[in-house]
């Protein structure tokens, strides 16, 4: 990747993560990025190409560089990985820059279901199920598939009701998931009490977009 489309496509990260893809125009990318209007046009098209291309980087840096790392580095077992979600979540949504999840903001900002745009957020979407299904593979659940869409309903909602103000809510939707998973296999999870009324303090200097890009503070080791 050339400087001028990796300064572009970093700059329009920063800004479409943070406040949306319709409120970032391409004079603030251009401004941010120091790069000029013909050059970013001889890289994207369109600002449609630079939000493709920056839900791309969404993905590798959010979904697997950070979320898919930091699970599997918090637990072994498959279904404590699936738990760990929510611990990540916990912390995300208790940093000061959390911005919520972006393939949901895109599809919401695009609304058709035939936008170029609401579609690849879909598809980013059903990527993260995915890997929920992999997950629920590993931990021996009869329905992958079907047990993604569920967790991932809880995923999302948790997302949503941060962005609400509820920051406990990951902790909420881990109460409930565990109530899932035992109705899914069969079997009774281990109690663990979850306290959703203590405060959560934020780290102090640490941002949303730095704690996922550049990694974390080394988690527990795994159980």
């Amino acid at each position: 990747m050339s400087d001028a489309r990796e300064r572009l496509v970093t700059a329009a990260y920063e800004l479409f993560a943070r406040d949306g893809v319709q409120a970032v125009g391409i004079d603030a990318i251009i401004e941010r990025s120091g790069v000029a209007r013909q050059t970013l046009y001889r890289h994207f098209g369109s600002k449609q190409e630079l939000v493709l291309a920056f839900m791309e980087r969404r993905e590798r840096l959010w979904t697997h560089a950070w979320l898919e790392a930091e699970i599997r580095r918090r637990a072994r077992d498959p279904q404590r990985r699936l738990e760990a979600i929510f611990d990540v979540f916990d912390e995300w949504f208790h940093e000061p820059g959390f911005e919520g999840c972006s393939f949901i903001n895109v599809m919401l900002e695009h609304p058709g279901a035939e936008h170029p745009l609401h579609r690849a957020a879909a598809e980013h979407l059903a990527r993260i199920r995915e890997l929920l299904a992999q997950l629920a593979t590993e931990a021996g659940i009869a329905d992958p598939s079907g047990f993604a869409r569920q967790w991932h309903i809880l995923m999302k909602g948790s997302i949503v009701a941060a962005g609400e103000g509820d920051l406990d809510a990951a902790r909420r939707a881990k109460q409930i998931g565990r109530a899932l998973i035992d109705q899914t296999t069969g079997q009774k999870s281990r109690p663990q009490a979850v306290d959703v009324s203590r405060p959560a303090t934020p780290r102090s200097g640490r941002t949303a977009r730095s704690g996922r890009d550049r990694g974390r503070a080394p988690a527990p080791a795994p159980r």
